[in-house]
């Protein structure tokens, strides 16, 4: 993996709701995080600067890590704008960022989901008109990186 892909990849998780982040590329495995810990110390109103980790590792692990597109807040997921409408997004589909890929209602309030970075959506997790929590996972996806 270049240098230029790492620094995309750590821009996507800076602009991003992502509080943590892995991938692996052939032997090189790299985790982003933004959450505080003890190593870390943040200024009253920063943002939470991203840690980076890269290992290398002579074995590749058999079960890659997962990314998710989650929920921001509690309500009930509609996978479109209507029930006659087709689907936002399907599994196979790529979807590039701010993209919008469901409707969580809250409140009565529609609220636009969209996509913080280019991704192709592996698995959707969640049924239509299916209740979800926050942070609750709703597709699991493949960064693209260009």
């Amino acid at each position: 993996m270049d240098l230029d892909k790492i620094e995309q990849l750590v821009k996507i998780v800076e602009n991003s709701s992502m509080l943590d982040f892995c991938i692996k590329e052939g032997g090189v495995k790299i985790e982003m995080s933004r959450r505080p810990n003890a190593e870390t110390f943040v200024t009253a109103g920063a943002e939470p600067p991203v840690k980076v980790s890269v290992s290398q590792s002579q074995e590749l692990e058999a079960e890659e890590e997962e990314m998710y597109i989650i929920s921001p807040i509690v309500g009930i997921f509609y996978s479109a704008s209507s029930p006659e409408e087709k689907p936002f997004v399907t599994v196979g589909d790529t979807v590039k960022a701010g993209q919008k890929v469901c409707i969580l209602e809250a409140m009565k309030l529609l609220n636009e989901i969209e996509s913080d970075f280019d991704c192709k959506i592996e698995a959707v997790l969640v049924s239509n008109e299916q209740k979800v929590e926050y942070g609750q996972p709703l597709f699991r996806v493949t960064p693209i990186i260009d």
